[in-house]
Formats: C-alpha cells, structure tokens, sequence
C-alpha cells in the first residue's frame, strides 16, 4: 500500500472531477443503502476513500451533520472542501485508512472505493479490523467493490472482486448481509463498469 498515496495523488493533480472513471453527480445506490438504515439525522458516517466524491454533498442535503471524510488524497479532499460551505459539519481525513485510528465510533460506515484495492489477505486483515473497531455495534457496513464480471483493475491497479457470498465472508460472523445490490455504473465515457454494494448489519 505504501505507493497508493502518491498514485491517488497524482491522479487528483492531473485530472478533474468528472475525468475520472468513478465520477458520478449523484451517487444514488450508497444514498439508497444508507437510507435504508433508517439513521437518524445525527448519525456518525465515514466515507473511506472519498476521493471528492459527491456523496458529503448529498448527506449534508439530507440534514445529516456528523460527516467524516477519508481520503489518501489531500488535493480530492481540498477539492470536495472547495464546493461546500466554509461551516460545513464536516471532519476531514487524509489517511490512509489502514494506519487510522478513529477518534470516535460510527454508526454507517461506507465505502465504494477502498476495499476492492486491498489484494493480500493482510491488508484485508489491518482494514477490517479498522472497521470493526471504527463501527458501534448495531453499526451498519456499506461496502461497494467491483464485481466477479467487473473490471480486474483501475487507475492501473488489481483489484479484489466481489459478489454478497464473497463479501459476507469476508467480512465474517460479526456482520449480517442486509441488503445486496449489482450495479452497472457508467463511467463519464460511456463505457459500462459492474459493481457490487453490499449491506451488513454489526452485531
């Protein structure tokens, strides 16, 4: 992992929002799953490995206001900062998700950009333990990766693929497989990239 910071980075320099493949005005599936939570308005959400996605910008919209936002890239996170207001209620992280030590718990933990990255078994370990000590129990995991007929890399990258079997165990016996969800997400080029979201429910 120790080369991903300057890779995310350089990509953030270089390109602008709707350049990039993930780009999506509304990210409608983890707003969908995190509705389906039913979290109230005060709810603590993480986003890991936002990038400068829209998805701060549609829970601030929704009145939720204990946001973190988690991201190796200090210019996407700087790029995100720059659309919403200066009193946003909004933390924001440049980490790498697997050395961060949250400084609160979380009830939604979502992550449509981070985990599929992770290939060997010991970085799964190191982010999975992040998250089950990030999560509250009775925390809801939303976690979207490409698909087994996904794309097997990105921004020059493998990835690890995923269908709601895989996912589930994973992430093991201390979370419930909630909701699953395919989803075809078509890049700003038109081509189409097949994704899987999976729920899950903390014991």
């Amino acid at each position: 992992m120790e080369e991903i910071p300057n890779r995310w980075e350089g990509v953030y320099r270089v390109k602008e929002e709707a350049e990039t493949s993930w780009f999506e005005d509304r990210p409608r599936v983890p707003l969908d799953l995190i509705g389906a939570t039913g979290a109230e308005r005060d709810a603590a959400i993480v986003d890991v490995g936002a990038g400068s996605s829209r998805l701060v910008d549609c829970l601030l919209e929704r009145g939720f206001r204990r946001i973190t936002v988690l991201d190796l890239s200090e210019t996407a996170l700087a790029r995100t900062r720059a659309r919403l207001p200066g009193e946003a209620p909004v933390d924001w992280v440049v980490e790498n998700v697997l050395d961060w030590k949250p400084n609160q718990r979380f009830g939604i933990w979502h992550d449509r950009a981070a985990f599929h990255f992770l290939t060997e078994t010991v970085d799964q370990d190191a982010y999975l333990r992040v998250m089950d000590g990030a999560l509250l129990p009775g925390g809801h995991a939303i976690i979207g990766t490409f698909a087994p007929d996904g794309p097997t890399s990105c921004s020059g990258l493998p990835v690890a693929r995923y269908d709601a079997a895989l996912l589930s165990e994973r992430l093991g016996a201390g979370y419930q497989l909630v909701k699953s969800v395919n989803y075809e997400h078509r890049t700003p080029w038109g081509s189409v990239q097949r994704f899987h979201f999976g729920l899950f429910l903390k014991f």
